[in-house]
């Protein structure tokens, strides 16, 4: 099964207009489906391509690299070593899993500029980053970073472009879908929350007639990845990374979903963790979203590093990371679920897989807080904070998520007093219908992606 990415025409567009000057890493989790597409890309676009796996690449290939001031030398061994012939101007070489041959991207500013033929990098974007103290980092390379299938895409490998293009006008008209279609739409957004977007799980669960157990060995398979990259990639605090990273279900279950040190390390400050936690999100098997103390000013400015709530990547991922394989077996989860029927983690998954859709737009998380004195207690607790984008008047657009019909809007409507002059428009997620209010909506999660436009 080949599944349709949005990242291919971000290919496309780097080969029209920048492959010249530029070779174009592409940074990801590891099995996000980087060495796929591009694959795709190079058979579709260019005359020849060479693909050269550091993972498996032979000792011959790698000294290869002793050759980069004899190019002609260079490019001949790997048109031998490969057995494809090289066109001028018409051939791709990748670099796949480049973070374990440093040396090649150390080359990419040599080859770049030669001139003969375009370069993708692919790797993990760990790796990626810790691997360079002996090379130059090239300023030759253009940067895009790949995320799992998001909603859209999902509906594109289930077939399903017909609703699609019903979502998206009843988002352009702001109305709302026909009871018959909105059911539809919310259960497979509950597939698209179940299975979640890595190519693996997708793929297992649409060629097995829609079963999500094939999918939980999927992901199961790769949350074992991970846990050996931490292992391997965190260097000296990887038993901090690790700690983190299991108690993310937990962090997620309670009222306020921040990271609490305290519960994996007696007397732990943030000062000691910032590292893994920055290591989780660069390595994009997490997304950090932090707590901004002032929307008024700008989020990054008011950010507070010890607030922080640490969601997965993918949400697939995070509902089999919470359950061991025994505990879906034998409960009914998934019916649980697609029933509406979930007593417990409902509110984390359904908040998770916002931030999935939020972060694959390019935009950082940020949520607020706000203390009473008074009530001892927040007052306020809005679950997402993102801007309009704009440069010179910047307004906010609260985001509350709402996994249950029956809630109540009291924090929602304190915000939106507070900072009433600062918003532009307000969301509440919720499984029920679309809504529009005065200066904000109310709208079922499989139409938010349609609501905001990547930066």
């Amino acid at each position: 099964m080949e599944l349709k990415r949005k990242i291919y025409d971000k290919l496309v567009d780097w080969k029209e207009k920048y492959s010249q000057d530029y070779a174009l890493i592409i940074e990801g989790a590891r099995r996000i489906g980087k060495s796929t597409i591009v694959e795709t890309f190079a058979k579709n676009n260019y005359r020849s391509y060479v693909i050269i796996d550091f993972a498996v690449a032979s000792k011959e290939t790698k000294k290869n690299f002793n050759n980069l001031n004899k190019l002609d030398v260079f490019f001949q061994n790997i048109s031998l070593e490969y057995n494809t012939e090289l066109f001028r101007n018409e051939s791709l070489i990748v670099f796949d899993e480049v973070q374990k041959y440093p040396k090649a991207r150390g080359a990419i500013k040599y080859l770049v500029k030669d001139g003969r033929y375009s370069y993708i990098e692919t790797g993990s974007l760990i790796s990626i980053k810790e691997n360079v103290d002996d090379i130059v980092i090239p300023s030759e390379e253009m940067k895009i970073k790949m995320f799992p299938l998001d909603f859209e895409e999902f509906l594109w490998a289930a077939n399903e472009n017909i609703l699609l293009k019903y979502i998206k006008k009843s988002v352009d008209e702001k109305v709302k879908l026909d009871d018959k279609y909105h059911n539809n739409a919310m259960r497979l957004f509950k597939e698209y929350m179940i299975v979640g977007g890595m190519p693996q799980s997708v793929v297992a669960y649409f060629e097995n007639g829609r079963d999500f157990y094939k999918s939980d060995v999927a992901k199961r398979e790769i949350l074992s990845l991970y846990k050996d990259d931490i292992k391997k990639s965190a260097n000296r605090y990887n038993s901090k990374v690790s700690a983190v990273f299991e108690n993310i279900p937990g962090y997620l279950s309670t009222h306020e979903k921040k990271v609490v040190l305290n519960k994996i390390d007696e007397g732990a400050i943030f000062s000691k963790y910032d590292e893994p936690l920055f290591w989780l999100d660069d390595s994009m098997i997490c997304n950090l979203c932090y707590k901004c103390n002032d929307p008024n000013v700008g989020f990054s400015l008011n950010k507070d590093d010890s607030a922080v709530k640490c969601y997965m990547g993918d949400t697939g991922l995070l509902i089999s990371h919470t359950f061991s394989e025994n505990e879906i077996s034998s409960s009914r989860l998934y019916k649980d679920i697609m029933n509406d029927k979930l007593s417990i983690n409902k509110g984390m998954f359904y908040e998770n897989v916002i931030s999935q859709m939020i972060t694959s737009t390019g935009r950082k998380l940020y949520f607020y807080t706000h203390y009473s004195y008074e009530k001892h207690r927040n007052d306020i607790e809005i679950d997402f904070l993102i801007s309009n984008e704009s440069k010179t008047n910047i307004k906010v657009l609260p985001i509350e998520v709402k996994s249950s019909k029956n809630y109540t809007n009291i924090s929602y409507d304190l915000f939106k007093k507070k900072f009433g002059k600062k918003i532009a428009e307000s969301y509440i997620i919720h499984p029920k219908q679309f809504v529009v209010e005065d200066k904000g909506y109310k709208i079922p999660p499989y139409m938010l992606p349609f609501f905001m436009k990547p930066v």
